[in-house]
């Protein structure tokens, strides 16, 4: 029998877990109105914890995570189903989409995107949506060209980024917008050390998926406990904690505009991230 391995590595600040927990707790209660005592043995009660944002793959024990969409057309294709597409209630979100939000100092003298030319930039990974793609369309839709940067530095960390521009050991970086909400929330040192200097283009929101191996009965059982801690009063509190407004159906989600997005930056000049 599959040993079975949930969690949110997407939206896991340590001080969150208390949050996370009490949302996969309440789809767990859903799940078991679906499955049944009997469906459920194996199925995990906790999250873990420590699983990185880029993982090395989707294995087949992953019931429920969340995975940029980014890498799920790339590195992740063929790994995954998805579930659902979160809405969250953070400034540049719309019904099932999000955006990225170029960071930087909140006393630094940049007013517009041109004024990071030689700014020494972080970003988490040229595998990320919101740290790579998303930031590098924004550049080269005003006509940036590489390199533009003063410096660029691979780190593996959106929120350590964001950080780093607080301390002032960078001048900027770019972030998902619904992390930087977050940490606003929980790290209030960092709204008063940072602003947004700029959004970049939307796209659709980071999924929540499960490995492409797992059976159907337990897909369509994620999917419709999904929708009722989505909208059921009783979780209210437990998408609160998230920012959840809503979770939509993942049918019809354009997943491929953000590799489009990708041949749209190399047409205008701008291929190489740098």
């Amino acid at each position: 029998m599959q040993a079975w391995r949930a969690s949110l590595p997407m939206y896991n600040l340590p001080e969150m877990r208390a949050e996370n927990a009490a949302f996969w707790a309440a789809l767990y209660v859903e799940l078991g109105a679906e499955l049944g005592p009997e469906g459920m043995t194996h199925l995990p009660e906790e999250l873990t914890f420590d699983r990185p944002p880029v993982p090395g793959a989707i294995e087949a024990e992953n019931l429920f995570t969340q995975v940029c969409g980014y890498p799920l057309q790339t590195i992740f294709r063929g790994q995954a189903r998805l579930l659902g597409v979160p809405t969250y209630m953070v400034e540049h979100c719309a019904p099932g989409r999000h955006a990225a939000v170029f960071i930087v100092r909140a006393d630094a003298p940049y007013r517009a995107l041109a004024d990071l030319r030689g700014a020494k930039f972080v970003f988490n990974s040229p595998h990320s949506n919101s740290g790579m793609n998303l930031p590098r369309l924004a550049l080269a839709r005003f006509g940036a060209r590489a390199p533009f940067f003063g410096s660029i530095t691979e780190t593996h960390s959106h929120p350590a980024n964001v950080e780093r521009v607080a301390k002032g050991e960078a001048d900027a970086t770019c972030v998902d917008n619904v992390t930087y909400a977050f940490m606003l929330r929980h790290r209030p040192w960092v709204a008063e050390r940072t602003r947004i200097l700029a959004p970049t283009p939307s796209t659709p929101a980071i999924p929540f998926v499960t490995a492409i191996t797992t059976p159907e009965p337990i897909v369509a059982a994620l999917q419709a406990a999904l929708g009722r801690v989505a909208r059921d009063p009783r979780w209210a509190v437990a998408r609160a904690g998230l920012m959840l407004a809503d979770i939509l159906p993942p049918e019809g989600t354009d997943y491929p505009e953000q590799l489009r997005f990708v041949e749209e930056a190399a047409a205008l000049g701008y291929p190489e991230f740098r």
